[in-house]
């Protein structure tokens, strides 16, 4: 039998009811304030997704031995909140049928929704922004106030990356959170600084989100909020590496893809590595 093309996310060909993974994207870029368009990520991230081996070398493992599900597209609402709302219960749905949810975004607002769902300890983001403000432009659901709503469900909070606020939300997240900036990751080195957040976490449940500016914008420049001097890609994958056995979720944010695919190409082999992680961790 021939084999056609897809939209969905390569090997992500399982049926539902035999998934442990499911993938879904939230095309949302309502309240972007620089450079809209994340709302094209999904497709461009599922896109460059089958020009991926299916191969993975550093778990020894063929992706088509993992049962994950892609759902496709959540037909998101316009406005922040409601957003929220929607991606909440979709994700609730995916724990009652315990699934393990993997979210493309779309900007870092729709983080929001999948945390309250999923309830976990901790909450770990890649990110240059700190993203604390209580509100911005109107809405305490815009992308800059992620952290800040997160905060609201989840008291431990891990953020690295960071290289982008104002002094007040340094000052706060030092003193209330556990904050590893781009120049201490640099200068520590990124596995001594997980071995630090391994031990924090212990066996404890975490959701791990990834804003792809937390990488350097002169390494993936299609973001909608580029800052030089972050992380790298390969940081990144450390980060997913070592975390994932403990998450119950996952999301990938913050793609703009106006660059030549390399943005989008990271993160669907973060994506993939995140399964691949997990689902070997499972196994052990």
């Amino acid at each position: 039998m021939q084999s056609f093309s897809t939209t969905l996310f390569a090997d992500a060909d399982a049926e539902y009811g035999s998934a442990d993974y499911v993938l879904f994207g939230v095309p949302f870029d309502g309240t972007t304030s620089f450079k809209a368009g994340c709302r094209d990520a999904p497709l461009a991230i599922r896109q460059v997704s089958y020009n991926i081996e299916t191969y993975l070398p550093y778990y020894d493992l063929e992706m088509t031995d993992v049962s994950v599900h892609d759902m496709g597209d959540m037909y998101v609402e316009c406005l922040p909140d409601l957003m929220v709302e929607q991606v909440a219960d979709g994700v609730s749905d995916l724990i009652k049928d315990e699934k393990i949810p993997i979210m493309m975004g779309g900007e870092h607002s729709v983080t929001v929704g999948a945390v309250q769902a999923l309830q976990p300890k901790w909450y770990v983001v890649c990110d240059a922004h700190l993203d604390m403000q209580d509100e911005y432009r109107g809405s305490p659901f815009n992308h800059d106030c992620v952290t800040a709503r997160v905060s609201e469900t989840v008291e431990n909070i891990v953020i690295i990356g960071a290289r982008s606020g104002c002094q007040e939300e340094f000052a706060y997240a030092r003193e209330h959170y556990h904050l590893y900036t781009a120049d201490e990751v640099e200068e520590r080195g990124i596995r001594n600084v997980l071995d630090e957040v391994s031990g924090l976490i212990g066996d404890d449940s975490l959701y791990l989100s990834i804003d792809a500016d937390a990488i350097d914008c002169c390494l993936t420049p299609g973001l909608g909020t580029p800052e030089p001097f972050g992380l790298t890609p390969a940081d990144i994958r450390a980060v997913v590496r070592r975390l994932c056995k403990n998450a119950v979720g996952f999301d990938y944010v913050e793609v703009l893809p106006n660059d030549q695919g390399q943005t989008a190409m990271v993160a669907a082999h973060l994506i993939r590595e995140f399964i691949a992680g997990h689902f070997c961790g499972k196994q052990e």
